[in-house]
C-alpha cells in the first residue's frame, strides 16, 4: 500500500497528527518533523521552502521510500508544492490543506512582516502561543490548543524567524498549472491564515483539482473536525 507522507506547518510538528494515526492506520503514515520544529527543534532551521522540500525528499530516500501520497498543511503545503515540482513522478496523489500558492499570505490575521517584528519584540514562547491560538475557532479555549501550543513552544526564535522569512520569499503561482498530480484542496471556512482567495487560486489553477470546504473550522481542521477531515483524506487516497 502506498505510504502517506504528512508535512506539518509553521510552528507545528509530527505530534499534531495524532488524531489521524488510527483513522488512516490502514496505510503507512510518515509524519516528519521539519528541521527547527517539533521533535527536530534542536536542528538548525533551513532558509527556504525549497530547502525544506529537498530535506524531506532526502529523508524519504534514506528510509527507502519510493512513491508516496503527499499531504502538506500550511507552510507544509508550500513545501509539498515544491516537492511535486522536484519529484513529480514519485507523488501518486496530493492533498494541499490550509495552504496557498504564495507565501506573502495576503489576508492573513497579520502580515508576515508584522509577525517578524512581534517575534523579535515578544520572544519565541509568547509568539508561539499567540500564533497557535489563531489556528482555532475558539482560540485558547479550543480543546487541542494546549497540545499545539506545547509543540509550538519547542521552536526557538531563530527557527520562527527563518520559517517566516522562508514563507515571505516563496511563491508557487507560476507552477500551479504544471501540477499533474491528482490533487485535493482542503480548507476550513473560518481559516484566519489562508483566506478563500488563496484556496480558490489553488483549486482553479491546478488542473482537475478537487475541493473540500469544511464548515465551522479554522486553520487546524484536522484537530477541530477530525472525523470529517479523516474521512475526506481516507476517501481521496483510496480512490
Amino acid at each position: 500500500m502506498t505510504p502517506i507522507v504528512m508535512v506539518h506547518g509553521f510552528l507545528g510538528g509530527s505530534r499534531q497528527w495524532g488524531r489521524q494515526l488510527d483513522a488512516l492506520g490502514e496505510s503507512e503514515l510518515i509524519t516528519l518533523d521539519l528541521p527547527g520544529f517539533g521533535e527536530n527543534a534542536s536542528m538548525d532551521a533551513l532558509e527556504s521552502i525549497q530547502d525544506y522540500a529537498q530535506w524531506v525528499l532526502g529523508e524519504l530516500d534514506k528510509n527507502g521510500v519510493g512513491n508516496f501520497h503527499l499531504l502538506g498543511h500550511s507552510m507544509g503545503g508550500m513545501v509539498a508544492q515544491e516537492i511535486v515540482s522536484m519529484a513529480p513522478d514519485r507523488i501518486d496523489q496530493l492533498v494541499l490543506y490550509g495552504t496557498g500558492p504564495t507565501g506573502l499570505l495576503p489576508g492573513r490575521f497579520e502580515s508576515i512582516e508584522t509577525s517578524i517584528q512581534r517575534a523579535n519584540a515578544d520572544g519565541a514562547q509568547a509568539t508561539a502561543r499567540r500564533i497557535a491560538a489563531t489556528w482555532f475557532l475558539n482560540e485558547t479555549d479550543a480543546e487541542a490548543y494546549s497540545e499545539c501550543a506545547e509543540i509550538a513552544e519547542q521552536t526557538n526564535l531563530h527557527a520562527i524567524l527563518a520559517g517566516l522569512k522562508s514563507m515571505q520569499d516563496w511563491s508557487g503561482l507560476e507552477r500551479l498549472n504544471d501540477i499533474r498530480t491528482k490533487t485535493l484542496v482542503i480548507w476550513g471556512d473560518q481559516d484566519r491564515t489562508y483566506p478563500w482567495s488563496q484556496t480558490e487560486r489553488l483549486w482553479t489553477s491546478i488542473p482537475g483539482a478537487n475541493l473540500a470546504v469544511v464548515p465551522n473550522s479554522a486553520h487546524a481542521t484536522h484537530l477541530e473536525k477530525p472525523i470529517i477531515f479523516n474521512h475526506l483524506v481516507r476517501d481521496f487516497f483510496s480512490s
